[in-house]
């Protein structure tokens, strides 16, 4: 398949087999961002881990320390003085069964989902809806919680969901095109350090095995794992 003019230039300078130094594939990618709306920077990580077993499942939940740049709308399944402590945190939409009907319904008004302990028994009925779009609560990642408030705060301030997919690739937004190369690579940076931290016991050999970034519209850019972390 032929290549478009526009990819064909942004992939001119980067050789495509160069593991390069973390801060210098930021550098590329981001002067490679030039379409007309602010782009999404974005890293995969091949992992050393085959998810289909139990113990080599990794997930969780990191705050990069420059936000995302993406406004996330957080759905709070939540009664009584806990709905009204998440409304007062900023959640969008926040509701108990009446939420849970709109969602059943296919209404689904968020990006992100929290709930309290007790409202557990009745979100569980929603797995088939939520699961498969991976906004399920989850007490390991700190979205079933009684601290309603952080959890909201830390979802509209920048905190980012990772899980490891069947081919062993984790991948996440870590900001925009606009933000600057050094805050980047910071966020870049706590990713890995999340992921790392996030090794399951079952995992054998190299755990951080290939990276690259890219943009939304551009190419990727292979990164040396080597300067992800530190």
């Amino acid at each position: 398949m032929a290549i478009g003019k526009r990819l064909k230039k942004v992939r001119e300078g980067i050789d495509r087999e160069k593991l390069y130094p973390l801060a210098d594939a930021i550098k590329m990618i981001k002067e490679r961002a030039t379409s007309k709306f602010d782009e999404t920077i974005e890293i995969a990580i091949n992992l050393g881990v085959d998810p289909r077993h139990a113990d080599q499942m990794v997930r969780g939940v990191v705050n990069l320390p420059n936000g995302t740049g993406r406004t996330l709308r957080v759905g709070v399944f939540a009664r009584g003085a806990k709905a009204e402590e998440a409304k007062a945190a900023g959640a969008d939409v926040v509701g108990a069964e009446d939420l849970v009907e709109k969602v059943q319904g296919g209404n689904i008004d968020f990006d992100r989902c929290i709930a309290t302990p007790d409202m557990m028994p009745l979100v569980g009925r929603l797995g088939k809806v939520l699961g498969p779009r991976g906004m399920m609560p989850n007490p390991k990642i700190g979205t079933v919680t009684m601290d309603v408030t952080s959890a909201v705060k830390g979802a509209k301030g920048g905190s980012v969901e990772f899980r490891v997919e069947k081919a062993g690739i984790v991948q996440a937004g870590v900001g925009k095109a606009s933000f600057s190369e050094e805050k980047l690579v910071q966020n870049v940076k706590a990713l890995a350090d999340a992921v790392s931290k996030a090794k399951p016991a079952g995992a054998k050999g190299t755990y951080i095995q290939r990276v690259a970034v890219s943009s939304t519209m551009g190419p990727g850019v292979k990164v040396e794992p080597g300067t992800l972390l530190g």
